[in-house]
């Protein structure tokens, strides 16, 4: 049974495996913590591992209703889940929206983030370029979700990047979807914030990120004082360097 843990008023699913200093794995949209187990694997070797489901994913709670969120609020989660097993000083391991959240933890919660390593952040308020490609993206889930419902909404999106059970479990999960969907662009952070984090971190892209996600990329290793910059897709590699 997957032990559950409070968060910001919601019962969090979570996973530990391995010894050493911790690491918290934060995934994205139409995802779970199933989807990093492989990350999760290559670091539990030496590394205290804690991976969740963020709320309204998997085996976690979400309020009634549930029809929206904000990095915050994400970020409040992970802090409250960290408090509850005892962990400060963690390496925040974030894919996606899941990025976005580490990048609030460094900022509101720096005695709990010592470091992070950043998967494709969304952090599209720096792409002004990608105006027109996101509002494609919008009318394309809208449509499917209008005429086919939910959960074809989320595979609109996934538009065939995700196979299998992993994107059975990402249909199941539409809840969480449409929240950090709604939830993109509330984080107001500010590129002076952002010049002023000192915790190291390294941002993350690979050969199928998305034009936009790699100019987001781009701009926030730009701004991040101790950033460095890889390109390999290797999550775990970018957390492992971080320990």
């Amino acid at each position: 049974m997957t032990p559950l843990a409070e968060g910001a008023g919601v019962l969090l699913g979570y996973e530990e495996r391995g010894a050493g200093p911790p690491v918290l794995l934060v995934h994205g949209m139409a995802s779970g913590a199933q989807e990093l187990a492989a990350v999760a694997g290559a670091l539990a070797a030496r590394a205290r591992v804690i991976s969740y489901d963020r709320r309204g994913y998997g085996t976690s709670g979400a309020p009634q209703p549930y029809t929206g969120t904000t990095v915050m609020e994400q970020a409040e989660d992970a802090a409250a889940l960290l408090g509850a097993l005892g962990v400060r000083d963690a390496v925040i391991a974030g894919d996606g929206f899941g990025a976005l959240v580490a990048l609030d933890l460094l900022l509101r919660h720096p005695r709990l983030a010592r470091a992070a390593a950043l998967a494709d952040p969304p952090l599209l308020a720096f792409v002004p370029e990608a105006t027109e490609a996101l509002g494609a993206q919008r009318q394309r889930v809208d449509e499917a979700l209008r005429e086919r419902g939910p959960e074809a909404g989320v595979e609109a999106w996934l538009a065939g990047r995700v196979p299998g059970e992993a994107l059975a479990r990402a249909r199941a999960s539409h809840r969480g979807f449409y929240a950090d969907f709604a939830g993109l662009a509330s984080w107001p952070a500010t590129r002076r914030e952002l010049r002023g984090l000192v915790q190291p971190a390294v941002v993350v892209t690979s050969a199928h990120t998305a034009p936009a996600i790699r100019a987001a990329a781009e701009r926030l290793a730009e701004l991040l004082p101790t950033a460095r910059r890889a390109d390999d897709g290797d999550l775990a590699a970018a957390a492992g360097s971080l320990l």
